[in-house]
């Protein structure tokens, strides 16, 4: 089995909140996909997605991203796409860095390996557990009372995790603002819940601190990504009284490993599209695994399909240390595919069938903007 032809498509994704609000003032009312078909030559087709979540958010666009592929692709052909290191290896000699690029390709050749021997990638990515993994919402940042009525939606729909976006300007009321936010949104939190308070890099310690304190006794959740460099979020680290979990930060195995020898966080938001795919994504879940880490299977941002990889990813992970699953096709008014996932027991799991399980709706995706191969 080689890889006959790539084809490269670019679909906006418009969020159907409407507006998107994080920290730093940053908003967005859509979201820039690049999706990927291989074809092999027995005519095996496999799709992968990379949708960056803007372009402020880690060193990641959507332009980017294309151009990425661009590089990739014609180095992929005539090679076996079920060969996930070699064709990893493949990658990185052919362009350092950016795994938002690697990782459509990554997992298009995953799934392509799941159809070829008829199994999910959940049972090649070491075997589901088959236990149904909490949803967790996105709550943008915004009036502390429509947040706690966005968690209270979400809840209705069986949602388990919330995770709580913050990160106000002093200009837009800051730490007491955040505080007022946290607050509301843990109002009504019920047994078996799990928040996270995500900054997404957005304060600095003296910002984080300040805010901390603000908050009433007895509040019970996780902070994620509170600063934007590993100096602040160390500094913070030594007088937060919360967990930490590093998110943007934890990009690479060396970033995930440093995190752990020097003790800055008790667990990781793995995003797919920021580790580079699925293969390395399997290395961030055993790497964090091995020292004790919480794990959050995630994404930037992204369709049905960047959630089918994140369903299966998340099935691997042993209960106990996994905490939530984005399902980030949730966030949109468009589908790219039918991705029939299980929903049981407040919780969710992949299909059992071969690869990724995905029925893509090719007309919503209009033609290939990039053609490589046959």
């Amino acid at each position: 089995m080689k890889i006959a032809r790539i084809e490269l498509f670019q679909v906006d994704l418009p969020y159907a909140g409407g507006t998107y609000l994080l920290s730093g003032g940053r908003t967005y009312t859509s979201f820039d996909s690049s999706i990927v078909r291989i074809t092999c030559d027995d005519g095996t087709q496999g799709w992968g997605e990379s949708t960056p979540f803007g372009s402020t958010y880690i060193a990641a666009h959507a332009l980017g991203a294309r151009a990425g592929i661009a590089e990739l692709a014609p180095a992929l052909l005539g090679r076996d796409p079920r060969q996930a290191d070699r064709i990893n290896d493949l990658m990185d000699a052919t362009l350092v860095g950016h795994n938002h690029a690697k990782t459509p390709l990554d997992v298009a050749c995953w799934d392509i390996f799941g159809k070829s021997v008829s199994l999910p990638d959940s049972e090649l990515l070491g075997g589901s557990t088959g236990i149904p993994m909490p949803m967790i919402s996105s709550i943008y940042a915004g009036d502390p009372e429509d947040m706690r009525h966005r968690v209270a939606e979400h809840r209705a729909r069986g949602y388990l995790g919330h995770s709580i976006k913050i990160g106000a300007l002093d200009s837009e009321g800051g730490p007491a603002l955040d505080a007022e936010r946290i607050a509301a949104s843990l109002a009504d939190k019920r047994p078996g819940e799990y928040f996270i308070v995500d900054a997404n890099g957005g304060l600095i310690p003296e910002t984080a601190l300040r805010m901390l304190r603000m908050l009433p006794p007895g509040l019970d959740f996780v902070l994620e990504a509170p600063c934007a460099t590993w100096r602040e979020t160390m500094s913070l680290r030594q007088r937060c009284p919360y967990p930490i979990i590093v998110d943007e930060l934890a990009q690479q195995d060396e970033d995930i490993t440093w995190a752990i020898a020097n003790d800055v966080a008790d667990g990781i938001g793995l995003k797919i599209s920021k580790a580079g795919g699925l293969t390395r994504g399997r290395g961030h879940r055993d790497i964090a695994r091995a020292a004790g880490l919480t794990i959050s299977v995630q994404e930037t941002a992204g369709s049905a399909i960047a959630f089918a990889a994140i369903a299966h990813l998340g099935a691997t992970v042993p209960p106990r240390i996994l905490r939530c699953v984005l399902n980030c096709q949730d966030m949109l008014s468009v589908d790219t595919a039918k991705f029939d996932f299980l929903f049981k027991d407040g919780g969710v799991l992949p299909p059992d069938v071969p690869g990724l399980g995905l029925d893509v709706n090719e007309e919503v995706l209009g033609d290939p903007v990039a053609v490589w191969g046959e």
